[in-house]
């Protein structure tokens, strides 16, 4: 009998004790501010998805595009979260994306290739809505979704391919809220998939013409990325 109620104060310690521990939290208010700030910095990887067309030219060629390797690339950006209530917030993340991708360009009949690396520099300027879960502890899952309006600042001219510098973004992710006894650290994962068609069919800025078979295969250029983010508030 007595073993059995130390047993039974045991737990009774353990759990009290565990109560006591869930209601430490850090930054207990920070959520209830009606404006939040911060910074990110992140990985990415940017990806092109072709319709190609099967364009034939005059001596028989057919050429088909596809991203042949993908590159991680860069990104930094600083937010701002405007308070709606206890579960939604705005979001707006102002962010450069430093990253590349190489297009390759294939003959169906003789597998000559023709390869162009693609740098680009995108601004992009998201506004999303945040659905957040109820805090446990510290920590909070979210889900977020949003539009992300964006133009590249480092599309070249002459090339092989070009696309058009402006799109705009649908995006959707996941990510937690990690509440540090000096800071909230926020991880997330997001999928960002392009609306506009990016492809330049009018190409002008040509000297040598012979280029333009490459344009003429492709009917559609559509831009998608993969995005992990850091946010410290």
């Amino acid at each position: 009998m007595k073993s059995a109620l130390s047993i039974l104060f045991s737990f009774a310690f353990i759990f009290c004790a565990n109560a006591q521990m869930q209601k430490l939290k850090n930054r207990p208010y920070i959520d209830q501010r009606r404006l939040h700030y911060g910074f990110m910095i992140g990985l990415h990887t940017q990806d092109f998805k072709f319709v190609n067309n099967g364009f034939i030219t005059d001596n028989g060629e057919s050429w088909f595009a596809d991203v042949a390797s993908y590159s991680p690339g860069f990104s930094v950006g600083v937010l701002g979260e405007l308070y709606l209530n206890e579960n939604l917030a705005l979001r707006t993340i102002p962010t450069l994306h430093f990253g590349d991708k190489t297009v390759i360009f294939r003959e169906q009949t003789s597998k000559q290739e023709t390869r162009q690396q693609i740098k680009s520099t995108y601004l992009s300027l998201p506004v999303d809505l945040k659905f957040s879960a109820e805090r446990v502890n510290n920590y909070r899952p979210y889900l977020m979704t949003g539009v992300n309006p964006t133009i590249d600042l480092s599309v070249k001219k002459n090339n092989v391919l070009l696309v058009k510098s402006s799109d705009c973004y649908l995006e959707a992710g996941i990510g937690c809220d990690f509440y540090l006894p000096y800071f909230k650290l926020i991880p997330e994962l997001k999928f960002c998939f392009g609306l506009s068609n990016l492809l330049q069919s009018t190409r002008t800025d040509l000297n040598d013409k012979s280029l333009l078979k490459y344009t003429q295969s492709v009917d559609k250029i559509s831009s998608r990325m993969i995005v992990f983010s850091l946010y410290f508030e």
